[in-house]
């Protein structure tokens, strides 16, 4: 039996809301922004201290040079902190209705129903709604949002918050996040436990020329396994917004964790995003990323494999149309013996879209043994699309054993033709052979989201090709 999907227009997700915050911070950074965003949060002494040496940091530090351009990112025009009156509730209908209109129409949490263990939902600078299955809680699994979270477990939150795993001294957007941010996930999951259905945060930013800086925080106990599931939509306007989360990951021994991203911010937007994890000793951790949407993505997650056997595998696509430029890539640093990396990067580019590939991969002298994969595609729509490749690698063993990929090819007119003597029209015979070229992707993918990221990459191609 055959269905049709409905068409999915993108105005579904860069439709802007007409809801009227209770607070708007002005624009630009400042110590009394800082301070607001802490009170407002009831924060003790510690984070704020935490915040103020990152203001204080950032403000010695240049904005980076490399990479993409970001000179049309103006951070005296954005505004860092829109809070709206809603307080964080557990019940669907506690939540506003014109915020729980907004997120209906993007089906959260309605997915949570039928296959999630427990949701969270982030509209602007607050969680408006999070909750977690009942029997997971009296196994102890704590999801949280993560102001809560720090309200609610201090002790475990200082001991993880941006201190082993990514400190507030990396880099510009960091010492940018630590100072600002708000909102965001907090998980741990005790030792033993396999959360078997995925939870899933969504992340909506509404407000002209805003900023979103929700921070994610896991912790998964030896011998337990979780997959996390976020997504990321924002409306499309004329003036910039900016994106700059941070994701940090903490895989104890003999832990699984799986980490899919569908990121679909709105093309005004700059999506300067920052994840990590640390892998313990015989750890997994699995990244799968889907980048549409942004005008510019700067993202590589990163796995630092300080276990031996540990292990990290990271799958990523990205689509960069008309005035994108999606710079994207992967990290992973060895550090234990007989460790292991995989990274797959797919990208599509069209209408002068630039879509770049980034990556390091460092194996340190004591990592012995270390076997790494590095593969990387490109598929150009058209003569005017980007790609470039710029993969690093160091091997300090001479023990491990690595391979290297790249491929950049353009669309095969020879299957086009074929497809178009079976009846077929160029447009669905070009959306046909994209979907076969993103498949691995798709495959890793629960079967919901597996649907809403083919459609968005339909929707590009249809975008692109008119």
């Amino acid at each position: 039996m055959s269905f049709k999907l409905p068409k999915l227009n993108r105005a579904l997700f860069e439709a802007s809301d007409k809801v009227t915050p209770l607070f708007s911070a002005p624009q630009g950074l400042s110590v009394e922004v800082i301070t607001k965003i802490s009170q407002d949060q009831s924060e003790p002494d510690w984070m704020l201290q935490k915040r103020l040496q990152a203001f204080e940091l950032l403000q010695k530090t240049p904005v980076p040079t490399w990479g993409p351009n970001i000179d049309k990112l103006n951070l005296d025009e954005i505004i860092f902190y829109v809070k709206h009156d809603a307080e964080s509730a557990t019940s669907w209908e506690d939540v506003p209705q014109e915020i729980r209109d907004t997120f209906d129409r993007l089906g959260i949490p309605e997915a949570e129903k039928t296959a999630l263990a427990g949701v969270g939902a982030q509209y602007d600078s607050a969680v408006v709604y999070h909750n977690i299955k009942e029997d997971l809680k009296k196994k102890g699994v704590i999801f949280e949002d993560m102001g809560v979270a720090v309200q609610k477990y201090p002790e475990l939150v200082k001991e993880y918050f941006m201190t082993k795993c990514i400190s507030i001294k990396d880099h510009y957007f960091i010492m940018l996040h630590a100072a600002v941010w708000s909102g965001g996930t907090f998980i741990y999951i005790p030792k033993g436990v396999k959360v078997d259905l995925p939870l899933q945060a969504y992340f909506r930013m509404n407000a002209l020329q805003g900023g979103q800086f929700e921070h994610t925080l896991i912790i998964a106990d030896e011998d337990s396994s979780l997959e996390y599931i976020e997504g990321c939509s924002a409306p499309r306007f004329t003036k910039s917004s900016l994106h700059a989360g941070c994701v940090e990951i903490y895989v104890k021994d003999n832990a699984k964790v799986r980490y899919l991203s569908i990121e679909n911010w709105s093309k005004n937007t700059f999506n300067l995003n920052t994840k990590r994890a640390i892998v313990s000793k015989k750890g997994t951790i699995e990244w799968v990323s889907g980048n549409m949407g942004s005008g510019t993505t700067m993202l590589y997650p990163c796995s630092i494999l300080q276990g031996d056997y540990s292990q990290s595998y990271n799958l990523g696509i990205a689509f960069a149309g008309e005035g994108q430029h999606q710079d994207i890539g992967a990290k992973s640093i060895h550090i234990g013996k007989h460790t292991s990396s995989v990274i797959q990067s797919k990208s599509i580019s069209a209408d002068n879209g630039n879509a770049t590939y980034r990556g390091l991969v460092k194996i340190l002298k004591k990592a012995e043994h270390a076997t790494v994969s590095v593969d990387c595609d490109a598929l150009l729509l058209d003569d005017q699309a980007q790609t470039d490749a710029l993969p690093y690698i160091q091997d300090q063993t001479g023990t491990s054993f690595v391979s290297h990929e790249a491929r950049v090819g353009s669309i095969d007119e020879r299957k086009i033709h074929y497809l178009r003597t079976r009846g077929i029209k160029e447009a669905d015979a070009m959306r046909l052979v994209v979907s076969g070229y993103i498949a691995p992707v798709i495959k890793k993918l629960p079967m919901e989201y597996a649907i809403e990221l083919q459609r968005l990459i339909e929707i590009e191609i249809e975008e692109s090709i008119g």
